[in-house]
């Protein structure tokens, strides 16, 4: 992970890129100080379901391939800004010192993002600057592909024709032949603008809005209601954070995006939309803490009414970080296997998911089990080095 050019070493895994949309944030620095300290061996990669027997054999890139680079509109330093998180908790104390030498390599490669203050380029030269940055990064480190994941902080869904933010990064990656990951509920991909695009880049792609904390709790309970026959009457819920994603939630227009996705797991899982909303408040103080407060009201047998009450209490970047990791190394994969467009094999890591696929976490978890067996018997059938380890047709 250094930041000198790659030198070819025999028998080495190849090289993939990571490019974090939002490279600097809380999420992203617990991406690259938590890769580092796995490969150094100083934690267990708990929450990484690629590092579990559920994966092996299936020719993932390992963590010690992994180049991390990015955009990002701020420029805090990545080892200040793990040294902020550990003093808030969210990294373990003397973590940032330890892999500080990662740290750095990986600030190296991160580049000015946009629209900036003042901004004067037209969307089509911000993308094009971004395609630039994107095709040097492989090109001068000797990657063998590199994988684009969006963790920058929600915007607001957009009024207008024009591409956010968000979909200018996704028409980058697309341009530059990147397979691309938006763990955040922004436009992204989405964009009616990208459709064609998208059908045509010859990537994968997978899901918006990963799923962390209160709606990955909500894929469980509420297929378990519907299986038991139990009505619910009212679903609501409160969340409060704080941070960069709260303060960014804190915009109505925002919130409103992160909330459409928690409500339509409950009403997908349902098959019905039940009473009640979901609400975001942000509370500064609580940093990269969250706090989140179900309330279920249901009806059991001869109408006998009930309540179920929920509270989950969990770090956003912890949370995120090993699901991000995941999702990088199953689309270098599917990449290098020769998948293109939506992999709703994905599911299980999404509030709304690429592609048709199921919303309950058991069958989402079902769907990425077969995804696994397909890798595995792929990475069987390779026979010479750059052997493809199999056309979409498999899927």
């Amino acid at each position: 992970m250094s930041a000198s050019p790659s030198v070819s070493v025999p028998g080495a895994a190849p090289r993939v890129g990571v490019w974090l949309i939002g490279a600097r944030g809380s999420v992203a620095t617990t991406v690259v100080a938590g890769c580092a300290a796995l490969t150094a061996g100083l934690h267990t990669p708990t929450g990484m379901l690629t590092e579990t027997p559920l994966f092996a054999g299936s020719g993932l890139p390992p963590l010690t391939s992994l180049v991390f680079g990015g955009h990002d509109t701020t420029d805090c330093p990545l080892p200040k800004r793990a040294e902020a998180l550990a003093a808030g908790g969210v990294l373990p104390h003397g973590l940032p010192a330890a892999v500080g030498a990662e740290l750095a390599a990986a600030d190296r490669e991160i580049r000015p993002g946009g629209p900036l203050p003042g901004e004067t380029r037209t969307p089509d030269e911000l993308v094009a600057a971004f395609t630039a940055d994107l095709q040097d990064f492989v090109r001068r480190r000797g990657l063998a592909r590199a994988v684009v994941v969006h963790v920058a902080s929600t915007e607001p869904a957009p009024t207008g024709t024009a591409p956010p933010p968000s979909s200018l990064y996704a028409a980058a990656a697309l341009r530059a032949g990147c397979p691309y990951v938006n763990f955040t509920p922004s436009t992204g991909l989405d964009h009616p603008a990208l459709a064609a695009p998208a059908q045509s880049a010859g990537v994968p792609h997978a899901g918006r809005d990963g799923k962390t904390g209160q709606t990955l709790l909500r894929s469980v309970l509420g297929p378990m209601f519907a299986q038991r026959a139990l009505t619910v009457r009212a679903w609501s819920g409160t969340n409060l954070l704080g941070g960069g994603d709260g303060a960014a939630l804190a915009d109505p227009a925002a919130a409103a995006a992160k909330n459409a996705g928690k409500e339509r797991v409950v009403t997908d899982t349902l098959g019905t939309a039940p009473e009640g909303r979901t609400h975001i408040d942000d509370v500064p103080a609580l940093g990269d803490w969250k706090t989140a407060w179900d309330h279920i009201a249901f009806d059991g047998f001869l109408g006998t009414r009930m309540v179920l009450q929920t509270t989950w209490q969990g770090c956003d970047s912890a949370l995120a970080a090993p699901l991000v990791l995941d999702l990088a190394r199953l689309l270098a994969r599917a990449h290098e296997a020769g998948l293109t467009g939506p992999l709703p094999e994905l599911a299980f890591y999404f509030k709304d998911p690429a592609g048709e696929a199921p919303s309950a976490l058991g069958e989402q978890y079902a769907a990425l089990a077969a995804f696994a067996r397909r890798l595995r018997a792929g990475a069987r059938e390779t026979t010479a080095p750059g052997t493809a380890h199999g056309t979409p047709e498999d899927r």
